[in-house]
């Protein structure tokens, strides 16, 4: 068995076969000559920083010693977080996670270690190592003795965050995991927990669990509201910074409640929420986030009036819907309640789609990293291309028609949309007469995916 010789022993093997002083070395690597000669002779415990710079002289990989570092550095020597910390950081930075498991299973056997693991996780977490982030959320959680801790919620919330995808299976169980510890976060922090499990759940077409943890967030951000602007306590709250201002969270519970009586057919309830943000002389803030918003809102309220009147069958708001769609910049859940009015009620908007065919054409799904961005609008894509299909092909333009289905239903199996492929299954199977062989091969191999039944849209952010 081959012996691997020691990081010292590597080093003065080094500066003999390339004829190196250590003076001249440590030059090269901008370490004075006592570091290096401390470090050569083993008088000297090498830190992470001191050891990447002999790594780079010698021209290795960056972490070339990493195992010996541990082996020798770590392992061998009492626990110290000053020089283990920054080695965990450039494990996370360089991919090492196998080196990070290693030293973090040493340190979780010290009780006072997990408070700094999970400052490391959530430092790395900001910085967008998520698959780092996970496992010491993951272990910081295990390690967490009171079940109640605010930080073994965080841990929980972080990991729900992190798992949150395109695959709604993994999100449906994520969700139910991180739910019984939302109330055991800080009341600010839990406002945006509830938004995001709010919209995880829509873009499921959940719409009971909709319900719920939109009137939750409503009533503790009305609660929070009052205690920092008409209480006697005004000013005096020391607040978690929150992703949108403080009303928003009361306006966005109304929203969603609209959305949800509208998605289960009660369009006179969804009224009744709508006005509830249809008013907003109530809210205070006058920064310019806030006054962004609260533009933003009475908008949606006058926008989502329309929709519920077009909903429920009073086609004579079209016209006005639709020349308020013709000043809006992002029109595209517009367009979809626009077909879903002309499939529902038998009207032909084609002089509505050729004005806005340019839009169309050029739509592209955005990207971030809020959670109404991922979940809820990959959705709103689908069935904006299901119900374009359904549109065309009961208007008998079955190349165009399939051309939209196949689009729809090749995005719902990509993501996992087991009622939207459903609803693009059942629309094939009613038209499939109408295919050429090409297509119809094409579709049926889709056919064997299918799940549940289709949702609602509408319109939101």
């Amino acid at each position: 068995m081959e012996i691997t010789p020691t990081i010292q022993a590597e080093i003065q093997t080094y500066l003999k076969r390339k004829g190196l002083t250590m003076t001249k070395f440590g030059h090269t690597i901008d370490l004075n000559v006592g570091t290096v000669s401390s470090i050569v002779t083993g008088n000297r415990s090498i830190s992470v920083h001191q050891l990447d710079s002999i790594t780079a002289g010698m021209n290795l990989p960056p972490d070339y010693f990493y195992e010996r570092y541990i082996e020798e550095c770590i392992e061998e020597s009492p626990l110290n977080w000053k020089k283990i910390s920054p080695f965990l950081y450039r494990c996370i930075e360089l991919g090492r996670l196998d080196c990070l498991q290693r030293v973090v299973i040493l340190l979780l056997d010290n009780p006072n270690y997990p408070p700094s693991l999970f400052e490391v996780a959530e430092n790395v977490y900001k910085d967008g190592y998520n698959e780092a982030a996970a496992y010491l959320y993951k272990k910081v959680a295990e390690s967490e003795k009171q079940q109640h801790s605010e930080r073994l919620a965080i841990c929980q919330y972080r990991l729900f965050q992190i798992n949150i995808g395109q695959d709604r299976a993994v999100n449906l169980q994520a969700a139910i995991e991180f739910a019984p510890f939302v109330d055991r976060l800080d009341e600010i922090e839990q406002l945006d927990a509830l938004k995001d499990l709010a919209n995880v759940y829509r873009s499921l077409s959940m719409w009971d669990k909709v319900y719920d943890f939109a009137r939750q967030m409503g009533q503790l951000g009305q609660i929070q509201y009052n205690l920092v602007y008409n209480s006697k306590r005004k000013g005096t709250e020391s607040r978690k910074k929150l992703s949108r201002p403080l009303f928003t969270y009361i306006t966005y519970s109304e929203l969603l409640c609209a959305s949800v009586c509208d998605a289960k057919g009660d369009h006179e309830q969804a009224l009744e929420h709508i006005r509830g943000y249809a008013d907003l002389s109530w809210v205070k803030e006058k920064d310019p986030d806030s006054l962004y918003w609260k533009k933003q809102y009475l908008q949606w309220a006058k926008i989502n009036t329309y929709v519920n009147r077009l909903m429920s069958g009073d086609i004579s708001v079209l016209p006005d819907y639709v020349e308020h769609m013709a000043a809006e910049n992002e029109i595209f859940a517009e367009l979809l309640n626009v077909l879903e009015v002309a499939n529902r009620y038998n009207v032909d908007v084609d002089h509505i789609l050729q004005r806005f065919e340019p839009q169309i054409a050029a739509y592209q799904e955005p990207s971030s990293s809020d959670m109404y961005t991922q979940q809820v609008l990959p959705g709103e894509y689908i069935r904006f291309w299901y119900k374009m299909a359904k549109y065309n092909l009961n208007k008998g333009r079955y190349p165009y028609g399939f051309k939209c289905l196949l689009n729809a239903w090749e995005k719902a199996e990509s993501i996992n949309k087991g009622i939207l492929s459903h609803n693009c299954a059942m629309l094939f199977e009613r038209f499939k007469a109408y295919t050429v062989p090409e297509t119809r091969d094409h579709l049926q191999s889709l056919w064997e995916k299918i799940d549940q039944k289709d949702g609602f849209s509408f319109r939101n952010n």
